[in-house]
């Protein structure tokens, strides 16, 4: 590997898009890694954001990036659809591998790229980025030393911004479930990796999906247009230590809570909140108290918790900042600490729970081990 992780970005649009607004100032602002190479869909657009963002190696298809030998890892930035072809490009070269969340198209393609990186042995990460929010680490390592004592109940009243009673043409494919990236599999999933990442994995759940609006409005033209993705979505169940969770996730933005996660223990509470369900994204702040306090306080929390400190503003490009900084580090030491293919393995199995919770009417379990 050279002095810098070289990183090419597949799906790296001079328009709009994940890679323009996050992972590219990450990769500008980090010193450890390098944004060597580019591919689009067209010779035009490959040619305009090389351009833009100054790549000599730009191209319009794949299988050139991903055979390159400047890079070393390769960035999957598009919609879910194109995941399970892109990510099994870089894996049949020999890549290490980023891809964006969700990792496949349902469970059985999250399922063959895992087993796929496996066998390989190569480093395989999702793109989970709210495990790398300085927040969430803090309020993992404060449960872990028994901030709270023991963890009774957890409860999260969301917003999801988008899916609300009006879309932008950019995102219409989001109103598809066939397309696997909906409310439940992008902010919900996020938002439960996190959960589930802190408190441990449901031991079993029950759960509501429902399309309160079946046709939004598209803002371009005022025409109405259907969708059957779920708008509101409220999980209860019993985690594996016993803890009682429930979680409410609704579309648009309400003007009320636009995100507020409760942690009660047995001495102590911890309260989370944002500006959306959007976690992996969107900056938190940290409230708490434990023995005799009765009113919540302010938490900071300590810049142990920041790989990259203030290089950033909090936001997209921190976010995905954060995790590249741990994905140079792991690559260094050999380690993964970041969210990696099992990972995600496990979290569309608790989506897919979720799916048939909601169809049965029934309690269900996941497999929560690779």
């Amino acid at each position: 590997m050279n002095s810098k992780i070289g990183v090419g970005i597949i799906g790296a649009s001079p328009d709009r898009g994940w890679a323009s607004d996050a992972h590219i100032p990450a990769l500008h602002a980090l010193n450890e890694l390098e944004f060597v190479a580019l591919s689009t869909s067209r010779a035009a657009s490959a040619e305009q954001a090389a351009k833009q963002f100054n790549i000599a190696l730009a191209f319009d298809n794949y299988q050139a990036l991903v055979s390159r030998p400047e890079v070393d890892v390769v960035a999957v930035t598009v919609k879910v659809p194109h995941h399970f072809e892109l990510v099994s490009a870089a894996i049949n070269a020999g890549k290490a591998v980023y891809c964006e969340w969700p990792l496949g198209n349902g469970l059985q393609e999250a399922e063959v790229m895992a087993a796929a990186a496996k066998e390989k042995g190569l480093y395989a990460a999702v793109g989970l980025q709210a495990r790398s929010s300085p927040v969430i680490a803090y309020v993992k390592q404060l449960l872990a030393e028994g901030f709270v004592g023991e963890v009774l109940s957890s409860t999260i009243v969301a917003d999801a911004i988008n899916w609300g009673a009006d879309v932008i043409d950019c995102y219409k494919y989001l109103l598809d479930r066939k397309n696997g990236a909906s409310m439940l599999t992008i902010p919900f999933g996020h938002t439960m990796d996190a959960f589930c990442w802190t408190l441990g994995e449901f031991a079993e759940l029950s759960a509501t999906l429902a399309t309160r609006r079946p046709q939004v409005t598209l803002v371009e033209t005022g025409e109405k247009i259907p969708t059957n993705v779920a708008d509101q979505i409220a999980v209860t169940g019993i985690l594996e230590s016993g803890a009682v969770a429930a979680i409410h996730f609704r579309g648009g933005l309400s003007r009320g809570t636009h995100f507020r996660w409760e942690i009660n223990g047995s001495d102590g509470d911890l309260v989370i909140s944002a500006g959306g369900g959007h976690i992996q994204m969107l900056p938190m702040s940290l409230k708490g108290a434990r023995g005799e306090k009765q009113s919540l306080e302010d938490m900071p929390v300590p810049p142990s918790y920041n790989p990259i400190g203030d290089l950033l503003p909090d936001g997209p490009a921190a976010s995905v900042g954060r995790a590249y900084a741990r994905m140079a580090n792991d690559l260094r030491a050999g380690t993964q600490t970041l969210p990696s293919f099992a990972d995600a393995v496990v979290r569309h199995r608790m989506l897919e729970a979720i799916v048939a919770a909601a169809n049965s009417g029934q309690k269900q379990r996941y497999k929560t081990s690779y």
